[in-house]
């Protein structure tokens, strides 16, 4: 099976404008997502999925500076954007990861795919029904198959905009998995919308290597309780 990972990324976030070039341990996020999703010995192929907006040249020059390859497509419709960036690509199973999640686990990423394989399913999420991994180690996997029929079908324009909504909220379609923590850490908040979110990451960043797990991660923020209180009244964005 041959699986790429799809990497949406643009620089118009309301909450943190150009926040996936906001700069840790000297790397951009974005970097560092690219950079993890490729050490995921279960990904064949990454590509950047930026938007046509003109702010958007700048990760499109930073792509191109590293040599990743990417992709532009519409700003809202995000679901069409991931299937653009697909077609061409030859694969199989598409993961979907988000730019603002810098401390991304690889090994996360593999498990979710074995299971993906394991349980023949269409869908997999470590967020769906419910997340316990912490907020900013997640990711989804999708059959291109899957991928198509949400891109066909899904009228939605609020769901096309998360992408994934029309596969786990139609379970009479799609064979859905999902891969839990043992236990719910889904209070710690690593994901970068804003300055909250960033102040956290460059303390982490600064304290561990880009390479650590996400276990490293929790370990270092349990020893300094104080440090989740800087995010703590960030309210996540809903699907709707």
């Amino acid at each position: 099976m041959r699986t790429a990972a799809i990497i949406q990324a643009r620089l118009g976030s309301s909450r943190l404008p150009g926040k996936v070039l906001e700069r840790f341990a000297g790397q951009t996020a974005l970097a560092h997502c690219v950079a993890r999703v490729r050490a995921c010995p279960a990904i064949d192929e990454v590509v950047v999925a930026t938007t046509i907006d003109p702010r958007d040249d700048a990760i499109v020059t930073v792509c191109r500076a590293a040599g990743w390859r990417w992709s532009r497509g519409s700003e809202d419709d995000v679901l069409d954007r991931y299937y653009q960036a697909a077609q061409g690509l030859g694969a199989d199973a598409i993961v979907r990861i988000t730019s603002d999640c810098p401390l991304l686990d690889p090994d996360v990423v593999l498990a979710l795919v074995a299971t993906f394989i394991d349980q023949r399913a269409d869908y997999a999420s470590t967020s769906f029904p419910r997340a316990t991994y912490p907020i900013g180690i997640s990711a989804e996997v999708m059959t291109m198959d899957a991928l198509a029929t949400a891109w066909r079908d899904d009228a939605n324009p609020a769901w096309r905009e998360h992408v994934t909504p029309f596969l786990y909220r139609h379970p009479e379609r799609f064979r859905l998995a999902t891969l839990g923590c043992e236990q719910d850490y889904s209070h710690h908040r690593w994901t970068l919308d804003t300055p909250e979110d960033a102040a956290l990451l460059r303390l982490i960043f600064d304290h561990l290597p880009a390479s650590t797990s996400w276990r490293d991660v929790l370990a270092l923020v349990e020893a300094h309780p104080d440090w989740s209180a800087i995010n703590a009244a960030v309210v996540q964005k809903r699907v709707t």
